[in-house]
Parts: C-alpha cells; sequence; structure tokens
C-alpha cells in the first residue's frame, strides 16, 4: 500500500519539475540578459524559449495522456488556428487567447497551454515562420496556462472573471512579445527609448484585449458547457497536480 501510494504520488510530482521550468526559464532568461547586457541576447532567449517549450512539452508526455485525452488539444488548436487565420485581415483581433482560455478552463492548465501553443504554431504555416514563433507559442502558452491557475481556484465559472483575466492576457501576450523585441533586437539607450517601442504597440494590445472579451463573451459559456458536459462523459483532461 505505502509503496503504491508513493509510486503514485512521484508520477504526479515528476511531471511538474519540467512544467514548473519551463514557465519560470523564459522571465528568469529575458531579465538576466537585460540584466547583464548579454550581446547575443535574441540567439540567448530564443534557446530558452526553445527549450522551455519543449520541457513542457516532455512534462506533458511523462504524465502519460491517453489518446481520447490528446484530442480536444487538437481541435481546440485547430479551431484557434483557423479563427487567427479567418480574422487575418483584422490585425490583432484573433480568437486565439479566447480559445486557449477556454481549453484551460475546461481541461486544465497544461491542456491550455498546449492549445495556445500549437494554435501559434499551426497558424504560422500561414503568416510566416520566424523567431518570434517560439515566443508566440510560450506567451499563447501561458494564458491558456494561467486560465488552468484560475479554473483550479474554482473561479472558471464566473464569466466576469474570465472576461477581466482575458483583458489583462492581451496586454501580457504583448508585454512578452514586446520585451523580446525590446531586449533582443532595439538594445535602446535609455529608459525613454524602451518606453517608446512599448507605447508604439500599445494600440494593437489594446485590440488584442478587446477582441478576446469580445471572444469570451460569444462563446465562453456555451463553449465551456458542452465540453465540460463531454468532459465528464468520456472522463477527458489531465490529472492536474
Amino acid at each position: 500500500m505505502g509503496l503504491s501510494k508513493s509510486r503514485s504520488m512521484r508520477s504526479r510530482v515528476l511531471p511538474l519539475v519540467p512544467e514548473a521550468l519551463a514557465v519560470a526559464a523564459v522571465p528568469v532568461a529575458l531579465v538576466a540578459c537585460a540584466w547583464l547586457g548579454v550581446e547575443q541576447t535574441a540567439l540567448v532567449s530564443m534557446v530558452v524559449v526553445a527549450c522551455a517549450l519543449l520541457l513542457f512539452f516532455a512534462g506533458y508526455e511523462a504524465s502519460s495522456p491517453r489518446l481520447r485525452d490528446i484530442m480536444p488539444i487538437a481541435v481546440l488548436a485547430a479551431l484557434a488556428a483557423a479563427g487567427r487565420i479567418l480574422f487575418a485581415p483584422f490585425p490583432s483581433f484573433k480568437p486565439v487567447s479566447a480559445v486557449a482560455i477556454i481549453a484551460g478552463a475546461v481541461f486544465g492548465r497544461r491542456s491550455g497551454f498546449l492549445v495556445g501553443a500549437l494554435a501559434a504554431l499551426a497558424s504560422n504555416f500561414f503568416f510566416g515562420q520566424g523567431p518570434w514563433t517560439p515566443w508566440q507559442m510560450y506567451a499563447w502558452g501561458m494564458i491558456g496556462y494561467g486560465a488552468g491557475l484560475i479554473a483550479q481556484a474554482g473561479l472558471e465559472k464566473s464569466l466576469p472573471v474570465m472576461c477581466g483575466y482575458g483583458f489583462l492576457s492581451g496586454f501580457a501576450y504583448g508585454l512578452v512579445l514586446n520585451t523580446w523585441s525590446v531586449v533582443g533586437f532595439f538594445h535602446p539607450q535609455s529608459f525613454v527609448q524602451a518606453f517608446a517601442v512599448y507605447a508604439a504597440a500599445l494600440p494593437l494590445d489594446a485590440v488584442h484585449a478587446v477582441a478576446t472579451v469580445a471572444f469570451l463573451l460569444a462563446l465562453y459559456a456555451p463553449w465551456r458547457r458542452k465540453l465540460a458536459r463531454i468532459r465528464r462523459k468520456y472522463a477527458l483532461g489531465e490529472p492536474e497536480s
């Protein structure tokens, strides 16, 4: 009995190690590069974010997901990617964040991360792959991950809470991508120059935030109810630790 319980605890804790590293590594690397003035910041940060994504996928794989647990991730990521392509004529007005939030709220933080990350990767086959792709994967993945944490706190049924989170996530996404640009490419010589980069991107970040709220208002309640019913019926979703 004790040995079985120990093995069960170990199987739940081990996947959390790469998950925690994946979540923390990127912001730590960005701050360290900026603080130390690393010349090859773009390359170093690219390697870090790529390794973080690999760690997260490895952590999910270590949790031994079943095929039926992977199916909703694939379907929702495809829907998010298709929605991003559909709204291509409208800069920053995309449903990706909203779909990742719904995935995280219903199926858990890891599933939310994977939906956001895979949606970015898949849709960039249309928009174009580049050094920005891993950063978009990480940023959208973290939006879905955060929604999963909100669900773990039991707040996922509150539409105002989720819309508030969705609104903030639009600016958080911009913060990640803008910080990567500032630290990795612009190399500002003063705080004023760095602030100018963030200020120039603020209108697009605001559009992203408003779009996320709009899509959540339209999709969150009906999709959450239907997906939650499917999750219960087929016992879907990864075991949260």
